[in-house]
C-alpha cells in the first residue's frame, strides 16, 4: 500500500496530534520534555509495524518533502548564528560556548573509542555522541542518510533511540546535579536576583504582531535561501568537498543574518523577524520528525542494544562529571554556575527544553538565576547546534566510508 504525498503529510499531522494527546494523558512526558513529533511518529511507526506483521502488507510513503523540510530547519539554525547576539551575552556566553564545543568533541571521541572497542563502526559512536545527544532527534534523523551512506546501518532508528534516551537522562540528571552543588557548597542567589526566569535571548520583534504579510515575506526568504544554499552546495561539491545537503542553506542564512544585524540603513533593509523564522523552522522540523520517525525500522536496533546502552551510560557519566566539576568551576563556582550545570546536562544529553526545565525547577525551589537564564538559552538554542553540525560534517568527511 502506497501513501501519496498529501496522505503522508496528513499522517504527519495525525502524528503531531497523537504526540500532543500523549503529553496530555501522561504528564510525566511533559516533565521529561519528550518531543511531541517523535512520540506521535513512534506511535504511528509501531501501529504500521503491527499492521505489517498481522496482514503481511507493506506500506510505502511519499517522502519527497523530507529533504526540503530538513533544509528549512537547518536554515533556521543558520539564522540563529548572530554575532550581535553572541556579543550581547558578553564574555560569559563566549566562554560557555567554547566549553560546550570542547565537550562536544569529547562526546564524539568517547563514543568513537567505545564503539571501536566494542567491535563496531567508530561512526556509531558519533551517532551516539553529539549527533543524538547534543543535537537531539532532529539532528539525528537529519544526519541519518549521511551515516547510512558512511556505513552505519540503521542510522535512523539508532539515532532516534539514542536521542530519546538522552532526553530522558538529561531530564532526570540535570536538576539533581544543580541541587547537589547548591547544597554541597551552601550557595545562595545573588542579592540582585529577583523572581522570574528571563530567557535572555534578545529579539527584535517582541512587540510586533505576526500577520499574513510577514508570513509571505518569510516564506519567500526561506525559498530564496534554500535555492541559494543549493547553488552554494553544488559549487562546493564541484571542488571535491562532499557536504550534507543542508549546509549551503545554513551558511547562506548565517551570512544574511549577520548582514541583517549590521548597524545603519534600517529604512532600506528588508525586516526579518526571529519569531517567524523560528516558527517556520520549528514547523518544518515537526513534520520532518514525524515523517522520518514513522518510517523507522525498529528491528535494526536489536543487535546493537547492548552496545548503545554502554555508550550512552558512559556519555551520561562524562557529562555529569564535566558539569559538576569543570563547568561549575569555570563559570564562577556560585549559585548561577550551579544552575548552569543543570542546564548544561539538559542540552548536552537532551534538548534546550530539558535545560530550561531543569533550571526552572531549581530556581522555583532556590531562587532566581538571571545569568544562567541569559547564557544557557543563547548557547543551547542558538550557537551550539551550528558548531555541532560543523563537527559532525568533519567526522563524516574524515571517518566515513561512503
Amino acid at each position: 500500500m502506497t501513501f501519496s504525498l498529501i496522505e503522508t503529510l496528513a499522517l504527519a499531522a495525525l502524528g503531531l496530534l497523537l504526540g500532543k494527546g500523549l503529553m496530555r494523558l501522561f504528564p510525566a512526558l511533559v516533565k521529561l520534555c519528550l518531543p511531541e513529533p517523535v512520540l506521535g511518529g513512534l506511535l504511528l511507526c509501531l501501529g504500521f509495524a503491527l499492521l505489517e506483521a498481522a496482514t503481511g502488507q507493506t506500506f510505502q510513503f511519499d517522502l519527497s518533502l523530507q529533504t526540503p523540510l530538513m533544509i528549512a530547519f537547518f536554515l533556521s539554525i543558520g539564522w540563529m548564528a548572530s554575532w550581535r547576539h553572541l556579543k550581547a551575552g558578553g564574555p560569559e556566553v563566549i566562554k560557555f560556548l567554547l566549553l560546550c564545543s570542547i565537550i562536544l568533541l569529547v562526546q564524539n571521541a568517547v563514543g568513537m573509542g567505545l564503539a571501536y572497542g566494542l567491535g563496531q563502526n567508530p561512526l556509531l559512536g558519533v551517532l551516539a555522541g553529539s549527533v543524538s545527544l547534543t543535537g537531539g532527534p532532529g539532528t539525528a534523523l537529519a544526519f541519518a542518510p549521511a551515516f547510512e551512506k558512511a556505513g552505519v546501518v540503521g542510522a535512523g532508528p539508532i539515532g532516534t533511540a539514542c536521542a530519546l534516551l538522552g532526553i530522558v537522562m538529561g531530564g532526570l540528571l540535570g536538576s539533581p546535579l544543580s541541587a547537589r552543588l547548591i547544597s554541597r557548597h551552601k550557595l545562595q542567589p545573588s542579592a540582585q536576583a529577583t523572581g522570574g526566569t528571563p530567557s535572555g535571548i534578545p529579539t527584535q520583534e517582541a512587540s510586533n504582531p505576526l500577520d499574513s504579510a510577514d508570513l509571505m515575506k518569510h516564506l519567500k526568504f526561506f525559498l530564496i535561501v534554500m535555492a541559494a544554499g543549493a547553488l552554494l552546495g553544488k559549487w562546493i561539491q564541484n571542488r571535491g568537498v562532499t557536504l550534507p545537503i543542508y549546509i549551503g542553506a545554513m551558511i547562506v542564512a548565517a551570512v544574511i543574518r549577520n548582514w541583517h544585524d549590521r548597524p545603519g540603513q534600517d529604512e532600506k533593509r528588508v525586516k526579518l523577524q526571529d519569531a517567524w523564522i523560528e516558527e517556520l523552522g520549528s514547523a518544518a522540523l515537526s513534520y520532518f520528525l514525524v515523517s522520518a520517525t514513522l518510517t523507522l525500522k525498529l528491528g535494526q536496533l536489536a543487535n546493537l542494544a547492548g552496545t548503545l546502552v554502554v555508550i550512552l551510560a558512559v556519555q551520561a557519566l562524562v557529562v555529569w562529571v564535566v558539569a559538576s566539576g569543570f563547568i561549575f568551576r569555570l563559570t564562577g563556582k556560585d549559585y548561577d554556575a550551579a544552575v548552569m550545570g543543570g542546564g548544561f546536562v539538559g542540552f548536552m544529553l537532551g534538548t534546550t527544553a530539558n535545560a530550561m526545565a531543569n533550571m526552572e525547577a531549581i530556581t522555583r525551589r532556590f531562587g532566581a538565576a538571571p545569568r544562567a537564564f541569559l547564557v544557557v538559552p543563547l548557547v543551547g538554542a542558538c550557537f551550539v547546534d551550528f558548531v555541532n553540525a560543523t563537527v559532525i560534517t568533519l567526522c563524516l568527511q574524515f571517518f566515513g566510508s561512503g
